[in-house]
């Protein structure tokens, strides 16, 4: 892929924090209102907070995990962080597919199946749990880039201008 013209990149990436942090504040709300349904003693309350995870479950869990995990590739592949080259931008595209297919195979179904019973189990708390752990980690390593570059990235790469391999980390031909 070509790489983005700098306001391509810019407008993708505030983009992505944009969706990046619905998508955490959207499980958090998912978390109150799963912890409220399953410990309320209140059955007014209980359903009330199941029909509202519905409906975020319905309108907001797939549109926001599919534009996290679009932005997320289309910014790795259009920029020099590439998709495989650094094990941050690679451990993200996995926990973020893995999230998006956990959202979308597991966590809406649960959701229907509370609200056609009007109550909720433990797996309404444990899985909003689990993704915004999922999704704290994925904002440190944004930000803290560890781990450095993989065998892909590690290898050199060939110049615009020579067929000499350019060494990565120096911007000086190579012998």
């Amino acid at each position: 892929m070509k790489p983005l013209k700098r306001r391509a990149r810019r407008g993708l990436l505030v983009a992505h924090v944009s969706v990046s942090v619905s998508w955490l504040g959207l499980t958090v709300g998912l978390l109150t209102l799963g912890i409220t349904a399953f410990t309320s003693d209140d059955p007014a309350t209980a359903q009330a907070a199941v029909r509202a995870l519905r409906i975020f479950g319905d309108w907001l869990i797939v549109p926001v995990a599919l534009a996290a995990l679009l932005s997320g590739l289309i910014l790795s592949l259009g920029t020099p962080w590439g998709l495989a080259r650094y094990r941050w931008v690679w451990t993200k595209f996995w926990l973020t597919l893995i999230a998006t297919g956990l959202s979308v195979f597991s966590l809406r179904p649960g959701i229907h199946e509370a609200a056609e019973r009007g109550t909720a189990d433990i797996d309404l708390v444990i899985a909003p749990s689990v993704a915004t752990a999922t999704y704290l980690f994925m904002t440190a390593i944004s930000v803290l880039k560890p781990w450095g570059p993989t065998r892909r990235g590690r290898r050199p790469r060939v110049s615009a201008r020579s067929v000499k391999a350019v060494d990565e980390r120096s911007p000086h031909r190579t012998a």
